[in-house]
């Protein structure tokens, strides 16, 4: 197969991660989960408004575009190593901002993990790690997600990545994108609204 131009592949991988889970399964459905609970369109939204069928449906179609947009279209060339965390990047952004679906989508982390699969899989480890602590002690969806994030460049640099690599540049630009699509959790944390997931919230079930 000819290689094709890194923006061409870097655009592909936009698209494809434009395919959103929640909204592709909800059209199927009859329904816009944009419309219903927190109004995001992705798997935690998905869970709470149809139920862990729909969400996992939604999860897995979510993790595994971020997967095969970078295996597909992020193949490195001479004149592009950078190719593949540029397709990563692409198909998270896709995600949130997708063309098929007037660029309201989620907030990028299940397809972020599909990335990590595919670009390392040992920090989707870390990320799957991090985010299971987190969710443990604090009971907080979003919260879990960003720090979760927020903990992959550092861990890339501890394990001897250059701070100026792809690798460490990609991942510390999607931890504060992830931030950013997050700000709404934010917001309702600092007002005391955001709600906790009971079944994981460990801490809290001990106290309670």
């Amino acid at each position: 197969m000819v290689a094709l131009p890194a923006i061409v592949s870097a655009l592909l991988a936009y698209l494809l991660g434009s395919v959103n889970g929640s909204l592709l399964l909800g059209r199927l459905r009859g329904v816009d989960i944009r419309t219903m609970g927190s109004g995001n369109a992705g798997g935690t939204n998905a869970l709470r408004t149809q139920g862990p069928w729909f969400a996992a449906g939604a999860v897995i179609i979510d993790v595994l575009k971020g997967y095969v947009a970078v295996k597909w279209f992020g193949m490195p060339t001479t004149t592009a190593q950078w190719l593949p965390e540029a397709c990563a990047a692409a198909a998270v952004v896709g995600h949130v901002y997708p063309v098929w679906h007037g660029f309201r989508g989620g907030k990028g982390a299940a397809t972020l993990l599909g990335t990590l699969a595919a670009l390392a899989p040992w920090l989707l480890m870390v990320a799957v790690v991090a985010w299971l602590l987190c969710m443990f002690v604090t009971g907080f969806v979003g919260l879990s997600t960003m720090i979760a994030a927020a903990i992959l460049p550092l861990v890339s640099l501890l394990r001897g990545a250059p701070l100026l690599s792809n690798r460490v540049l990609f991942l510390a630009a999607l931890a504060v994108f992830v931030v950013f699509t997050h700000r709404s959790n934010i917001a309702r944390m600092r007002s005391g609204e955001e709600p906790r997931s009971r079944r994981l919230w460990l801490l809290g079930r001990s106290q309670g």
